[in-house]
This record gives structure tokens, C-alpha cells and sequence, in this order.
């Protein structure tokens, strides 16, 4: 059994319990180096899990789905249960993963625009995996000891912001199989400059196969604006019939 098994492993069993859930496993794609979990490696099956990861895990969830199909509501109630339980064990490191996630998800939806200020606030308290993705999220090229540090979903697309290789930034998209990790690259790369017109379309395809209506909205709003540059009318105007079906 191989290191990287036995990690995920006791991923598993610490954060997620329910290991069919769908959630719970995008969850651990896009979150999994910076889980709580990380910081409980030596966690085994025999002693109850805590009540506290259990209603953290399940409000994480919760929120995040909210958020990426845009219920507001659902979405600040679910956070602030996730971030009282996390709180509740008096570490500032597992808080600071938390806020890292949810500014995660509001990259992925082009809501970031600034530096993660939840997290910022937390950042003196963060290992070096956290900041290191935190950088990621914003476009920053990292050194090669960060790049070491990110999810391996995100490596290919931080290392080729690093080399600048917007030619191939759609080849390298293509190969994050996992939605959110994917429109999380996206994002990353979008803020970079090296988002062009098959990025966008990477990213439409991933939001709307999830049927998630906050971030497919935002890129279907880019994708019509390049279009129209482009001076591509019909896929303009197509992206727009598409923003106005989805419209309230």
C-alpha cells in the first residue's frame, strides 16, 4: 500500500464517512491536502469520529452546493454552522482551510477579485500547502516548493502559469477530469490572462453538466463578451439566449 493510499484512506475515514456521496467526494478532490484530516493523519477507525467533524463536514457540503447553484441563503446559514464547529475545536489552521474552500468555490464562479480576506485574516495561523493554493487561486505564479504543495489536479495548471504556456493552458484543462477542480483551474487561469475562448468553453460544459447556476452564469456572461470580439455574432448571441433562460 502506498503512502498517497493511506492518506486517502484516512481522509475517508476522518472527513468523510459517507464515501458514496458525490459531494463528499468532489469535496475531497478539490479540498483534500487541506482538510481537516490533514491535521488528524493519525486518526483510526475505532474511536467515535467527533461530533464537531461530522456537522462540519455535512455543513461544507451544504454550503458549497448552495453556493454553486445560488442559494444565498442556504449558503451563509451552512458556512457559518461549518465555520462554529471548526471554531469549536479552538484551531485556527482548520478555519483558515475552511475560508480557503469557500474562496475556492467563489474562484471557480470569477467572484474572486481580490485576495481571500477570511482567509488573509487567518494566513499567520495556515501551513504552507494553504497559502501556497491560496497564491494559486489568484493567478500567482508559485516557486517549484509551492507547486509541490497544491492538489495534484491543480499542479499541471499552476506550472503552466509558472512557464506562461497560455498556448496549451486548454490541453492542460482538459486533463483536470474533477468539475470544480476544473473550473477552479479555469478561474485561476482566467485571472492570469491565459483564458481564452476553449478555456471558456471548458468551463461552460463543466457548470452546466452540474447544473451549476452561479459560476455557468459568470462564464456564459465571458464567453459572450469574447465571442463578440472575436467578432463571432452567433456564438455571442447564443451564449446571451443562454444567460437570458437561465435569468429569474
Amino acid at each position: 500500500m502506498t503512502q498517497r493510499t493511506r492518506f486517502f484512506q484516512t481522509a475517508r475515514a476522518c472527513w468523510a464517512p459517507e464515501s458514496s456521496s458525490l459531494s463528499a467526494r468532489r469535496l475531497r478532490t478539490v479540498w483534500a491536502p487541506l482538510l481537516v484530516c490533514a491535521a488528524l493523519a493519525a486518526c483510526s477507525s475505532k474511536p467515535a469520529i467527533p461530533d464537531w467533524q461530522m456537522n462540519a463536514h455535512g455543513s461544507t457540503e451544504k454550503a458549497l452546493q448552495a453556493y454553486l447553484t445560488g442559494n444565498s441563503r442556504v449558503e451563509g446559514q451552512e458556512w457559518a454552522r461549518a465555520r462554529r464547529e471548526l471554531a469549536s475545536t479552538g484551531r485556527l489552521d482548520l478555519v483558515a482551510r475552511a475560508e480557503l474552500l469557500r474562496c475556492a468555490a467563489q474562484a471557480a464562479s470569477l467572484a474572486l477579485t481580490q485576495a481571500c480576506p477570511p482567509f488573509e485574516a487567518l494566513q499567520q495561523d495556515a501551513a504552507g500547502p494553504e497559502k501556497a493554493y491560496a497564491n494559486y487561486l489568484l493567478g500567482r505564479p508559485l516557486a517549484a516548493d509551492e507547486l509541490a504543495l497544491l492538489p495534484p489536479a491543480q499542479r499541471p495548471v499552476a506550472t503552466a502559469l509558472a512557464q506562461s504556456s497560455a498556448a496549451n493552458a486548454a490541453a492542460v484543462l482538459k486533463g483536470v477530469e474533477d468539475p470544480l477542480s476544473r473550473l477552479v483551474a479555469a478561474g485561476t487561469l482566467f485571472r492570469a490572462g491565459q483564458a481564452g475562448r476553449e478555456v471558456v468553453a471548458l468551463a461552460v460544459d463543466a457548470a452546466s453538466a452540474q447544473g451549476w447556476r452561479r459560476p455557468l452564469m459568470a462564464w456564459l456572461t465571458v464567453q459572450a463578451d469574447l465571442a463578440q470580439v472575436a467578432g463571432d455574432a452567433e456564438a455571442a448571441a447564443q451564449a446571451r439566449r443562454r444567460l437570458a433562460l437561465m435569468a429569474p
